[in-house]
């Protein structure tokens, strides 16, 4: 006698955004192994680039399938799973292999061949997936009248497009130069200290905004516009487009960190601002 079972239930446009979150991870693990293929950093900076540019994709299709998920009333167990798995190699792997060879890979040479900084990559990649697994246990509880919907630990999206883009900013100060990976100096020494924190960071009990009622209804302020359209401003140009996004995953990671600083007030009026 066989058993009855529903099938999950698969909604079209939210779980192709994820489709596209995983297609840009996969390529980005890809093209990071095509760049290992070359010994000097001047040959592989290119493949490192566009894997960056390929992790910065996968944030933006998994920006877009929580929205059009919520929007449509479509949010299902499989997408959560989906998006998850998705995320593990987008936001955990690819960046873990990027950091671990376009910077950290001098750390194990000057500090005796320890392979030092694939194990700080496999830490922040395990840290990750655990930070995953929580968020969904977490989602899965009852709710509670009153529960906000507050992150719990940095998102792993937004920790992997903060170790992107100082990556991203440390290739473009780099290219050009006549050294080898072995003179960026401190860089290393930052990326690594940077992993680890955000490592325990995801899995702390920080709380960062989710900002889950911004979707395609939400009314906009003529501020926000301005504000948005800076940035959109900032990110084109040719000069300022290597460090605006290093200051918008630094902004939002501080954030987190002061938060519990701000009053109940102060944090509302903050969020409601970017909300809106």
């Amino acid at each position: 006698m066989s058993e009855e079972y529903e099938e999950p239930k698969i909604y079209l446009l939210p779980n192709l955004m994820t489709a596209g979150n995983l297609c840009c991870g996969f390529f980005a693990v890809l093209t990071i192994f095509k760049g290992m293929q070359h010994d000097e950093f001047s040959e592989a900076y290119k493949f490192y680039q566009q894997a960056i540019m390929l992790i910065f994709g996968s944030c933006i299709f998994d920006l877009l399938d929580g929205r059009l998920a919520r929007l449509g009333g479509q949010e299902s167990p499989f997408g959560q799973e989906f998006d998850s798995i998705a995320d593990v190699v987008s936001f955990g792997m690819a960046p873990a292999l990027l950091v671990s060879k376009a910077v950290l890979f001098p750390l194990s040479e000057q500090l005796g061949d320890f392979k030092i900084g694939w194990a700080i990559a496999f830490i922040y990649l395990l840290c990750g997936a655990m930070r995953l697994a929580r968020f969904n246990c977490l989602a899965n509880m009852p709710k509670k009248p009153g529960d906000n919907m507050d992150f719990r630990g940095i998102p792993i999206p937004m920790a992997a497009g903060f170790i992107a883009s100082i990556t991203f900013l440390i290739i473009h100060l780099y290219t050009g130069s006549t050294n080898t990976t072995q003179d960026l100096g401190a860089w290393n020494y930052v990326l690594a200290v940077a992993m680890l924190g955000l490592s325990a960071l995801m899995l702390s009990n920080v709380r960062y905004p989710s900002f889950k009622k911004v979707d395609w209804r939400t009314k906009g302020s003529l501020w926000g516009v301005v504000t948005g359209a800076i940035f959109f401003m900032l990110l084109l140009n040719e000069q300022t487009r290597w460090y605006t996004p290093t200051l918008i995953f630094t902004l939002y990671l501080l954030y987190g960190l002061i938060r519990p600083m701000l009053s109940k007030r102060m944090q509302k009026k903050l969020e409601d601002k970017v909300e809106t």
